[in-house]
């Protein structure tokens, strides 16, 4: 493993890690206090319109504060593992890189899952999720679960692009939106409110892409992406792993 320094490196990503969690998470909390909350009981496309207007005001934000150039990082972690010899024409390497993001991930899905399933916040959020009004006549703080959500939510996102930044080493203000437009995407094609089927959409997205590339032009990858999610939708509305939502009367 091709590493600086194999001593500090770690431990200087995982410090970074944390920082970034704790500075994103703040910013979650804040969206949420001034974007979301007072629109809580409007009509339900005010969220969303409020999401991509926080989104512009990010990205605008952050060319402002730090210019509007590409900034290259140079790599942390190299060197992986040969699957197969390149002598042979077709060579298949394994980064170190791509196993830690693997890792990280099912950590992450695993810890979260156990949270959102196994304990009393986890049993907040899923009532927050399915009825506010009747959650909150049984005694859940409605706006303290949904807060602590955008906070987790944000330490996700935060763990997300330190990993990004590691894998593709460039640093860009717009760089964000992409990611969290192929993120929204995963979560539909899995089935909005499983973590295990949005993993499972990220999964699906990145074969797609890499295959579509393989095979056919690259310029078009994002097109075979969004083709097969409308596909999705059309017939199968819940997300491979989402179930329909019964409304009892």
């Amino acid at each position: 493993m091709c590493i600086r320094d194999s001593t500090w490196v770690p431990l200087a990503i995982l410090v970074v890690l944390v920082i970034a969690m704790v500075f994103t998470s703040f910013y979650g909390w804040t969206v949420e206090r001034l974007a979301y909350r007072p629109l809580r009981g409007s009509f339900r496309l005010a969220p969303l319109i409020s999401a991509l207007g926080v989104s512009i005001f990010l990205q605008n934000y952050v060319q402002l504060l730090q210019g509007a150039r590409v900034k290259p990082m140079q790599p942390v972690i190299q060197g992986g593992f040969e699957l197969t010899d390149p002598a042979d024409g077709f060579g298949v390497t394994l980064s170190y890189m791509q196993i830690l993001i693997v890792l990280v991930t099912l950590v992450l899905m695993t810890v979260f899952t156990l949270i959102i399933t196994r304990t009393s916040l986890g049993r907040q959020q899923r009532a927050c999720e399915q009825d506010k009004t009747m959650a909150s006549l049984i005694g859940v703080d409605v706006d303290r679960t949904i807060s602590i959500t955008f906070v987790m939510g944000a330490a996700l996102a935060a763990v997300a692009g330190v990993v990004y930044l590691m894998y593709y080493g460039v640093i860009d203000f717009f760089e964000g939106f992409i990611v969290g437009i192929k993120a929204f995407t995963a979560a539909v094609l899995g089935g909005i409110g499983s973590l295990p089927g949005a993993m499972l959409g990220g999964i699906l997205i990145g074969v797609i892409e890499a295959f579509w590339s393989g095979y056919f032009t690259v310029e078009y990858k994002d097109v075979a992406v969004f083709g097969i999610l409308v596909m999705v939708l059309i017939f199968r509305p819940s997300g491979l792993l989402g179930r329909p939502e019964i409304e009892k009367v």
